[in-house]
């Protein structure tokens, strides 16, 4: 598929985006922008947000994380299901009875203001890296098969893909994302069947032979029990997978966003139940496509692409897509897919960190019309993102989802500490306390999470063995003899923080 045919089917799906973004973006007002009024069906929210949640990581990553993890994703998504039946029956009903337009804003009324601004400090952190995350993939995609060809730099191509985003949601904000996102999601699950129906058709095979073939089986293990020093051991994924949607969705104004456009509570929490289930099944679906890639790539002796002198996994699928002998029908699809994947989750980002910038940081009155500060700010957020997306081309090597993992393994660690401090202790912290709790508890993650190799490091035995560089030798070491964290760091972090305000606080008078 040539780079015009490319730009031409990314104008038409933008086009039916900005009809939307016209339709729904009439009343522009910070009640609409917000909270659409408060009128969303809850059907619709539910279907939207399986696009919100996988995005571009989830199409382009998962598949391409198959190789060296096989189905071990999977034991994170079971957790994932664990937390949005707490997300539903917890922490749902706090921001219902609160009628919050952001979620931090419970941090406020609970604890005060500095409570408020740390949980949105870390919030805006946290969506503003993974995020960028998101768009750094389509963002690579495009470079690679489109712009690259016209000698365009990296920088141009985010700034377009940014801009793009920016245009279809200063007005309409979360209104016109609900309906976007219902359409991108649908396109998303298309692109996925439409992929797997195309291969099994060229490697001539149905879907119950493949299911029963060697190749299959030698890709597909789901659940990883044998070797708890694994870092995909099922208690670490599962246990982190309940933690990480506890946090990236619960705690995420991103998401809760979404759910508070609801009518009430009990439409949000069918919304959240609904939304689980799909969820399972299409990552589901994603992995399996993931095996059926590096099936047809061993049997047509496709080479993993290579970019910046770097294997990138994560760009096998579109170099199947685009540039195998699969026909243009799949690379239509295959766009149609990853974009409607990563600007379903990018453009709900930007207008949730616009959100929490307004109400959290500018303290913005929701009943009075500050249109030209939040439009303001809306272009602000576009611009740090495009900056954040380019520094990554140059920093990130790893796969991109085990990356986004990581990260938030961190960032997220101090929401989830003080939302359960607030939601299960009666104290009260103690003046600004707080500020320290959050900034040590992350640095001690770290230091558990590299612990092992320190270990290794100071292991003289191990250092004089290895011909490579000291610290490298210690991290070969560790992963070999040593317990590796997993999800689980991102609890961990969690108990740090509780711990911590614990500490510092006091009982209620």
């Amino acid at each position: 598929m040539n780079s015009s045919t490319i730009i031409s089917i990314i104008a038409i799906y933008f086009l039916i985006l900005y009809i939307i973004s016209y339709l729904t973006g009439k009343d522009d007002s910070n009640n609409v922008f917000f909270k659409a009024g408060r009128d969303s069906k809850w059907y619709v929210v539910a279907f939207g947000m399986v696009g919100a949640s996988l995005s571009g990581v989830t199409f382009i990553s998962v598949p391409g994380w198959i190789e060296s993890s096989q189905f071990s994703y999977l034991q994170v998504v079971f957790g994932y299901f664990v937390g949005y039946l707490i997300v539903s029956y917890v922490l749902l009903p706090v921001y219902y009875k609160l009628n919050l337009t952001s979620i931090y804003e419970y941090l406020d009324i609970r604890f005060g203001r500095s409570a408020h601004l740390t949980g949105a400090f870390y919030f805006f952190i946290s969506r503003l890296l993974g995020a960028s995350f998101r768009l750094f993939l389509v963002a690579i995609v495009l470079q690679q098969f489109v712009f690259e060809n016209w000698n365009i730099p990296f920088p141009v191509t985010v700034g377009i893909s940014i801009a793009l985003i920016w245009i279809y949601t200063f007005k309409g904000g979360i209104k016109t994302i609900v309906w976007t996102d219902t359409l991108q999601t649908l396109f998303m699950i298309l692109a996925v069947i439409f992929s797997i129906v195309s291969i099994l058709n060229n490697i001539d095979l149905s879907m119950s032979e493949y299911l029963l073939s060697d190749k299959f089986k030698s890709m597909s293990q789901i659940f990883f029990t044998e070797d708890i020093n694994d870092r995909n051991h099922f208690f670490k994924s599962f246990i982190g997978g309940i933690f990480v949607t506890v946090c990236m969705t619960g705690l995420d104004q991103d998401m809760m966003q979404k759910n508070l456009t609801c009518k009430s509570l009990k439409e949000a929490q069918i919304n959240m139940i609904s939304f689980s289930f799909v969820l399972v099944i299409v990552t589901a679906l994603f992995m399996f496509l993931g095996s059926l890639l590096f099936t047809f790539k061993d049997i047509n002796g496709i080479s993993i692409p290579i970019m910046d002198g770097q294997v990138r996994t994560d760009l096998l699928f579109p170099e199947i897509a685009l540039n195998s002998e699969l026909g243009i029908i799949l690379g239509i699809s295959f766009l149609l897919g990853l974009i409607a994947a990563a600007y379903s989750s990018a453009d709900s980002a930007l207008t949730s960190l616009t959100t929490s910038f307004c109400i959290d940081f500018l303290g913005m009155n929701k009943t009075t019309q500050n249109k030209k500060t939040r439009k303001f700010v809306h272009l602000l957020m576009s611009i740090l993102l495009m900056i954040i997306i380019i520094i990554y081309k140059y920093v990130l090597s790893s796969n991109v989802i085990d990356s986004l993992l990581t990260v938030a393994s961190y960032t997220y660690g101090p929401l989830l500490g003080l939302f359960a401090f607030g939601l299960f202790t009666d104290r009260k912290l103690k003046g600004n306390m707080i500020y320290i709790v959050v900034i040590i508890a992350p640095i001690l993650t770290y230091l558990i999470n590299v612990s092992p190799t320190i270990i290794s490091y100071l292991n003289y035995d191990v250092l004089f063995e290895c011909e490579k560089l000291s610290w490298e030798c210690a991290e070969i070491y560790a992963k070999e003899n040593l317990y590796i964290f997993g999800y689980e760091l991102l609890p961990i972090n969690g108990l740090i923080t509780m711990g911590g305000l614990y500490i510092s606080s006091k009982k209620c008078q």
